[in-house]
């Protein structure tokens, strides 16, 4: 298969970037998307070309860390990580636009990696639970409904990759922050800090330059993990409930 790229090219933060086309060729239609860029990579080297930065790790859709905008779709056509995304779903000669991720607080380092340490930055201001360390305790020591304890999985199962800010018109990251705060908040381990999470979290969102969400369920659209979109209404509710006991001084 033979495509043509328009790739994002920006050699520092600074740098105000452009596209650059590129042709892809004789690419495997089982290859992935980044196995393909390695292709591409590979040929620009030999021809004395700075090859393409972008973000990779696990490579199996588990860290999110490689984060693409494929033809305006965080991730590219289809619910997944990039990693998983395979040529087979392009047409041979398409012309394939790459971008980064697009959000304020998700900064271009350089070509298509970002700086998403602002996410980062949100879990460590959820803190930690209040659990005892040492041997785990028997499993049927704490009842959990099952229905709570799949609820807090399928929250749980956020990979933190940004694909909902990157989608949102208002770069919003409350898909990702009600997905942390609930997948604790609904068990009894993070129930003690609930309504302390939930504020400094939100408030640390909010810090950062993550934008409100109108509910353009764009987010939910595009997330791999399939996080429902039914979590930032928890959220909204959980905050209301934490800032009015914060306002009237109450032990949180």
């Amino acid at each position: 298969m033979n495509f043509t790229l328009r790739v994002w090219r920006q050699n520092s933060p600074e740098d105000r970037g452009r596209f650059e086309e590129y042709p892809a060729l004789n690419i495997p239609e089982d290859a992935s998307f980044l196995e393909m860029l390695d292709i591409v990579n590979e040929s620009l080297i030999e021809k004395g070309t700075e090859p393409v930065q972008f973000d990779h790790d696990c490579r199996e859709g588990i860290c999110g860390t490689c984060s693409l905008t494929i033809d305006g779709v965080p991730h590219g056509p289809g619910r997944g990580t990039t990693c998983q995304l395979y040529m087979r779903k392009f047409n041979d000669r398409d012309v394939i636009t790459i971008e980064p991720f697009r959000a304020a607080p998700f900064p271009i380092l350089r070509d298509l990696a970002v700086d998403r340490r602002s996410f980062d930055r949100i879990i460590q201001a959820g803190g930690f639970i209040s659990e005892r360390g040492g041997s785990a305790p028997d499993a049927n020591s704490v009842p959990i409904p099952k229905t709570r304890a799949d609820l807090a999985m399928d929250a749980a199962a956020c990979i933190g990759c940004g694909a909902c800010a990157a989608a949102c018109p208002n770069s919003s990251a409350m898909l990702f922050v009600s997905a942390k705060v609930a997948h604790l908040g609904l068990l009894p381990q993070g129930e003690p800090e609930k309504n302390r999470r939930v504020l400094k979290m939100t408030r640390s969102m909010d810090s950062e330059g993550f934008g409100n969400c109108s509910n353009y369920y764009a987010c939910e659209a595009v997330c791999p993990a399939s996080v429902p979109a039914a979590f930032i209404a928890q959220l909204n509710r959980d905050y209301t409930v934490a800032a009015a006991k914060e306002a009237v001084g109450a032990t949180l």
